[in-house]
């Protein structure tokens, strides 16, 4: 029996207990998710069944559900996640001093784990904290008004075991990354499978404009150079669109 296995086990009465909580099951979902990843250190594969399997929901709901919140990862995590905020305040107040200094220090970039497997980096949007920037998170809990003297001790405490931050838990060595690549027909341009033998896959449903320019130039341009244009899908279509301007130009 794996180690994932024996913990959902034993975490089952606590999942039992939670979703009774809530008068639709599924509404436990995101509870779950926080207390697999509490004794896990990430939200494993196998969480993600269980979790469907207890709510009676498909896999694909939960795993949608789980990936769309940053707070929860997929993949293996250092004992220390450090997010340093990127956000404006930040910026202006030495974030990006501050965020050069730790990856040197830790020898690696945004979204990666160091070699021991300790530290896990990453550099996030505003963690609302603006007043007190440059600020970070160390295992979601805030630190604030950063310096490089405050990051080597911090890091120096991390590292003898002393720092007031309970360690992540873990039950799998992280990888260099713990990075979600996007799916191979995705990352190509390629359809995915919803979009493949229909009729127009390309349509976004705009009356008489089926190659969309039409709806985009309304947003950004909102004039009616329309001649000559390529839109995304590379689809002409000058007929449609004068076809459109001559019935809005009646209609005024």
């Amino acid at each position: 029996m794996s180690d994932h296995a024996t913990g959902n086990d034993l975490l089952r009465p606590e999942c039992e207990r939670i979703i009774a909580q809530y008068e639709e099951k599924r509404s436990a979902l995101l509870p779950l998710a926080h207390l697999f990843q509490e004794h896990e250190g990430y939200v494993s594969r196998e969480a993600l069944r269980v979790i469907a399997q207890m709510l009676e929901l498909t896999p694909a709901v939960v795993e949608s559900t789980v990936s769309f919140y940053s707070l929860f990862f997929r993949k293996p995590v250092g004992k220390y996640v450090l997010q340093v905020c990127r956000g404006l305040s930040c910026s202006i107040n030495g974030a990006p001093e501050i965020m050069a200094y730790l990856r040197r220090k830790l020898g690696i970039g945004s979204l990666e784990t160091t070699e021991d497997g300790l530290f896990s980096y990453e550099e996030v949007e505003c963690l609302a904290a603006c007043d007190r920037a440059t600020c970070m998170q160390v295992n979601l809990e805030f630190v604030y008004s950063l310096t490089p003297q405050m990051i080597d001790e911090m890091l120096a405490a991390m590292r003898a075991g002393t720092y007031p931050v309970a360690p992540m838990a873990r039950t799998d060595s992280p990888p260099r990354t713990w990075k979600i690549e996007p799916q191979a027909q995705v990352a190509t341009g390629r359809r995915t499978a919803g979009a493949t033998d229909v009729p127009s896959a390309d349509d976004p449903g705009g009356v008489g404009d089926r190659s969309g320019v039409i709806m985009l130039d309304r947003f950004v341009d909102k004039t009616a150079a329309f001649r000559d244009r390529t839109s995304e899908r590379l689809a002409r279509d000058p007929a449609a669109v004068l076809h459109v301007l001559e019935e809005e130009d009646a209609g005024h």
